[in-house]
């Protein structure tokens, strides 16, 4: 799904987005919880990873350039999130770099 698309979508949904990633942060306050930003031709989403999550994926979160998120789409005060329970890599048509763990 297009993330331009998803306002359109209701809260607590499950589905899917497809995008480049372009940072991966893990605050120290965060508790363990890592965020992704994914980004398409249509806009950019926040993804928010569980630490069981991001265990499990570990090697796919870390390394992909391009991910298939599934997860429920949450919105607070006008911001759209997708909490993760599943990611999935791609291969981008161009593999540009992520800001990682700044």
């Amino acid at each position: 799904m297009p993330i331009a698309r998803l306002g359109r979508v209701d809260p607590g949904r499950r589905i899917r987005v497809g995008g480049i990633v372009t940072h991966r942060q893990r605050p120290a306050t965060a508790g363990g919880v890592t965020f992704l930003n994914l980004e398409d031709e249509t806009g950019m989403l926040n993804v928010t990873c569980s630490p069981g999550l991001w265990q499990r994926y570990r090697r796919v979160a870390r390394t992909s350039a391009a991910l298939v998120v599934r997860g429920r789409l949450q919105r607070h005060e006008g911001v759209t999130n997708l909490t993760a329970d599943r990611l999935d890599p791609i291969e981008p048509p161009v593999a540009p770099a992520s800001r990682d763990f700044r």
